[in-house]
């Protein structure tokens, strides 16, 4: 069973890391599953690609798991050593480390199974995270509010990851291309007519120039946050329907709203 503390003693180097022979080890590891995948990256595979025997490979790291977190932190490390925010705002460098989030992932696309499980998270992994939460802490948002959003963020781009991974790889076991595969469906289409707001969308051109999945979802998601941080930062001394001034309460929540109209007039304007 493989041992977390070990994992942290070499991402951390409060134990013995042996200098450049374990530099090497996590490297040809990652070449290995940079052109095999992670299912191809044993302890024999990367001994015989660098000339050794496995034994000596234990001497460095004591099994594949350990070796797969030396590898991760070794690659978003990357990440760090490009570079990712501008100086445009919380929303420009959050949209920045999401493209270069993604981008490592299309580098290496073994991390999305490397994500799969739990991992003990290495310097850089760690570095990532702090710098994501301090642009969105720099917003104001409270501190849980922080966490979610760098959370948010991260799932939605390893979410589409993992979207783009699963489909490369059909491509290339099976030769042939998501566009043929479904232009080649024709058979399925003809039962298509019994759904009529599928059928009007497909004739209306809703797929004739698809949106792309991941730019559309990351603009969403990054408005989503927008709209949380402007309620965060409303004055509550004005009603959120007409901006009237409200009666300011002694204790409990500030109102929202200036009268009993205003609150009906925002309940329909939700349910519509």
């Amino acid at each position: 069973m493989a041992n977390p503390e070990r994992s942290t003693e070499l991402l951390w180097g409060s134990g013995s890391r042996g200098g450049l022979s374990l530099e090497r080890i996590v490297r040809a590891a990652i070449e290995l599953a940079d052109a095999e995948g992670l299912a191809a990256v044993s302890m024999r595979r990367v001994a015989e690609r660098l000339g050794f025997t496995t034994m000596s490979l234990y001497r460095h790291v004591p099994g594949k798991t350990e070796l797969v977190d030396l590898m991760r932190d070794e690659v978003i490390g990357e990440r760090a050593a490009a570079g990712v925010a501008p100086s445009g705002g919380w929303r420009a460098e959050l949209e920045a480390w999401a493209r270069a989030e993604l981008a490592l992932y299309q580098r290496h696309p073994w991390l999305v199974e490397a994500s799969l499980s739990r991992r003990v998270p290495g310097p850089n992994a760690v570095a990532g995270f702090e710098w994501a939460l301090e642009v969105v802490a720099r917003t104001g948002l409270q501190p849980a509010e922080v966490v979610a959003v760098v959370t948010l963020v991260g799932g939605f781009v390893e979410s589409a990851a993992q979207q783009m991974v699963r489909t490369a790889r059909t491509e290339r076991r099976t030769g042939v291309s998501e566009e043929e595969w479904w232009g080649a469906r024709e058979s399925l289409f003809q039962h298509m007519d019994r759904y009529p707001t599928l059928s009007r969308i497909y004739r209306e051109g809703g797929y004739d120039a698809p949106l792309d999945p991941f730019e559309f979802g990351l603009q969403r998601v990054l408005d989503g946050i927008e709209s949380l941080i402007g309620d965060e930062k409303r004055d509550e001394t004005r009603c959120v329907v007409c901006g009237k001034a409200v009666d300011t309460a002694a204790t409990g929540r500030p109102r929202d709203y200036c009268s009993r109209a205003c609150q009906q007039r925002a309940y329909r304007m939700r349910k519509g």
